[in-house]
């Protein structure tokens, strides 16, 4: 296995109020080997605290991404993993840790590969949730599911590493997914479902003022099937030929 398969992956950690939590999780990658990690907008910017709890992991905190929405973070990888930790009303592709570890590893060496986790208190929002194709749950003891924010990142982190271990051991590649070669980037899809949402205003399809859950089912719908970005082109000239001046 390509021993640098984790330079493709990042840690993203959304509007993180505890700059001890941030250091803690710099820990928790640097023992698994992973290095890159971005913050989108902290309440506060890592500082002394951090770096104590971070102990030897103060590297990965020096160089780690700040910015100030998830779309920025996300915008450049193909595959996107959103943690949750409760059940929602609209269903997504859901994958336990050590699926979800198996398909990060076979897509990393394709484009950037984002696993990304909420606040401390309330996780991601839907909204935020909607822009990853799968969501990742860690199953918890269903009596007491806590988990903090250190201990989540070190779960999923420990499960690439054992996964990257034994593909090593057996001097396997894990197998790249059947058609990852060209999938669009998060900017992409963003433009994308822009675009469509923008055509259905005009054709009178959704109504702004009752837009009701259409572009949630029709990002659920195309984050299942995952068009490949020649396929994403093709559905962008539709969209086009449907905006065309006269029709």
């Amino acid at each position: 296995m390509d021993k640098n398969v984790f330079d493709a992956i990042r840690i993203v950690l959304v509007n993180t109020s505890h700059t001890g939590n941030i250091g803690s999780v710099a820990r928790a990658m640097k023992t698994m080997g992973l290095k890159h990690l971005t913050l989108v907008d902290p309440v506060q910017a890592p500082d002394s605290h951090a770096s104590a709890l971070a102990a030897g992991a103060t590297d990965i905190l020096a160089a780690a991404t700040t910015v100030n929405t998830l779309q920025e973070a996300i915008a450049d990888c193909g595959l996107v993993l959103a943690t949750s930790a409760r059940n929602r009303t609209l269903d997504w592709p859901l994958l336990g840790p050590r699926k979800a570890a198996g398909k990060v590893l076979a897509e990393a060496p394709q484009y950037p590969v984002a696993i990304v986790f909420g606040r401390e208190n309330s996780g991601l929002t839907n909204e935020e949730l909607q822009l990853s194709q799968f969501h990742l749950h860690i199953p918890t003891n269903p009596d007491y599911g806590s988990l903090n924010l250190a201990m989540a990142v070190q779960t999923v982190c420990y499960e690439l590493r054992m996964q990257q271990l034994e593909a090593e051991n057996e001097q396997t590649l894990y197998p790249a997914a059947e058609d990852t070669a060209n999938y669009p980037r998060g900017k992409e899809l963003e433009l994308f479902y822009g675009h469509l949402e923008q055509t259905l205003y005009d054709t009178g399809f959704i109504v702004k003022k009752h837009p009701g859950q259409v572009m949630t089912k029709l990002r659920r719908l195309f984050n299942r099937a995952r068009p490949e970005e020649s396929e994403l082109n093709i559905l962008r000239g539709i969209l086009a030929s449907i905006n065309k001046p006269g029709r």
